[in-house]
């Protein structure tokens, strides 16, 4: 039977983003792998199985290690793969017949100055050789497939699309289910939430920019609810947010774990994704999974996942971010339409059909 290996060795050093993907994808396959025999490649400093029904052997080598494609392929050359997928983008230099990575995004090519110096040359010195080292790349969106295209030159050939499915668990809640997670979280009964990492790509600076201007017209406006994670250049997104004087209006909250977020969307009263790039958007999905109207921009990869869900606007206009907040608080015949309509949106992704597309892949390169 053909061997086909995944890098899972991610998941033993953070969660959301691209770990998501990979626990998604797994389970997805743990439900239903079909003829293939895929084995998850773990770290041996995770903690847990990702699913029981796969296959999974431990690793030594860490991810993003200077020496990483030399020492993976060396611990992988035992197991004699015939596909090895490389969700993280970067593969190793050899370690299976043939190789399939996941691009998820070009956030360090369109926007080099949101990144560190170290990020900068860890992803700017390899996206290139391992996009044409690759034998097939999966992109999560027609927006990444056409970066890849137009920044790297790759041929249209050797790109699927494979978007992004939602997990079940995002879905509408009563009041009384969300009510746990809210007096934890101590949350209010209404609020503009925002969903991702705290770094300046996401840019919470214009949300809150935009949100200021709001409460001049609005004084009565609810909070805005920042849930995520520091991320690169953090301390300066704090300091501008600071230089803005609204601190009362804020409300950060970074513990908010997997399973308390369904209700935490479906208690918002909106979603704001305001970001310069994003390769898909998941918190966009999963918000309309559960019934929760987004505002999104108008670039990269928002619009194809928004469809006619919603209000888009341009990220860097203020005005435009404010105006589309006050009618999705104010606009209740609006709103009550666009909540069936996330919903509905929301039903036509999965994590089966992304499944099926990297299944359809690894065949077509036995």
């Amino acid at each position: 039977m053909n061997k086909i290996g995944i890098d899972a060795r991610l998941l033993a050093y953070r969660d959301g983003g691209i770990s998501t993907y990979i626990r998604s994808l797994a389970q997805a396959f743990s439900d239903d792998e079909g003829p293939l025999n895929i084995t998850l490649f773990a770290h041996r400093k995770a903690a847990e199985r990702i699913t029981p029904n796969l296959a999974e052997k431990k690793l030594i080598t860490p991810p993003h290690n200077r020496f990483e494609q030399i020492a993976l392929s060396i611990e992988l050359l035992p197991h004699q793969l015939d596909v090895f997928h490389s969700p993280d983008f970067i593969p190793p230099l050899r370690g299976a017949k043939r190789h399939v990575i996941t691009v998820h995004d070009l956030t360090f090519l369109h926007y080099p100055q949101y990144l560190t110096a170290n990020a900068r040359r860890y992803y700017n010195d390899k996206i290139d050789w391992a996009c044409h080292h690759a034998d097939h790349i999966l992109a999560v969106s027609s927006s990444a497939r056409d970066d890849l295209m137009t920044l790297l030159n790759i041929p249209e050939s050797k790109i699927t699309v494979q978007p992004h499915g939602v997990d079940p668990r995002f879905r509408p809640l009563s009041k009384e289910a969300c009510h746990p997670v809210q007096e934890a979280l101590h949350l209010p009964d209404d609020y503009i939430l925002h969903v991702g990492t705290y770094e300046p790509r996401k840019n919470i600076i214009g949300l809150l920019t935009a949100y200021k201007a709001l409460l001049a017209q609005m004084p009565d406006a609810p909070p805005v609810v920042l849930v995520g994670r520091p991320g690169w250049l953090f301390e300066e997104t704090q300091t501008q947010i600071a230089a803005l004087d609204i601190d009362e209006h804020i409300l950060w909250r970074m513990n908010v774990t997997d399973e308390q977020l369904p209700a935490v969307y479906n208690l918002a009263r909106v979603l704001a994704a305001p970001s310069f790039y994003e390769g898909f958007g998941l918190p966009l999905l999963e918000a309309m999974a559960c019934g929760t109207v987004p505002i999104a921009s108008d670039r990269s990869a928002f619009p194809e996942v928004m469809g006619d869900v919603g209000l888009r606007f341009d990220p860097e206009d203020s005005d435009a971010i404010a105006e589309a907040l006050r009618i999705a608080l104010t606009d209740d015949a609006w709103y009550q339409d666009m909540c069936q309509r996330a919903i509905q949106r929301a039903s036509s992704y999965t994590w089966a059909n992304s499944a099926e597309i990297a299944r359809r892949v690894y065949t077509s390169l036995l």
